[in-house]
């Protein structure tokens, strides 16, 4: 149930706020997601005439897939099935030329652009992630029940 007091805000509508609007360049936040839901959002996006995929990284065991977004974007994010972690302060800092991925236990699925120099270049934006992952999630969902 909605009310004045708890909104419903969504990455769509969301705006970083002042105090993560300050961070350094490169910082960023994580989205993770079951790496199928992942892979499929991937294709979408890489197919799509939207702004260009940021870096994505997949972990150790190939369950999960991270996209690499705005600061500020696990305020509002509301996805169901995936998570959005704030990482500024925990060392997930993205610049131009990662020697290795900023994730212990991680590799790159697609890499940061070694011609990326803006904050823009190195991150997916989170509206659009938003309508990759819901679309992948619909494709799942008609494939399983083709079976």
């Amino acid at each position: 149930m909605l009310d004045a007091a708890h909104p419903m805000t969504s990455t769509a509508q969301h705006r970083p706020t002042e105090e993560r609007s300050a961070q350094p360049p490169g910082a960023c936040d994580l989205v993770t997601v079951p790496s199928r839901q992942g892979l499929e959002a991937v294709d979408i996006l890489r197919r799509g005439p939207a702004q260009p995929v940021g870096p994505v990284l997949h972990d150790g065991g190939g369950d999960t897939l991270g996209f690499l977004v705005p600061p500020g974007t696990a305020d509002a994010w509301d996805v169901p099935g995936s998570a959005c972690t704030h990482t500024q302060g925990r060392g997930l800092v993205i610049g131009p030329v990662p020697e290795a991925p900023p994730v212990e236990g991680t590799g790159w699925l697609l890499p940061p652009d070694p011609n990326g120099t803006e904050a823009a270049d190195l991150v997916t934006d989170p509206a659009v992630l938003r309508a990759a992952l819901d679309e992948a999630a619909r494709l799942i969902e008609a494939a399983d029940n083709c079976r």
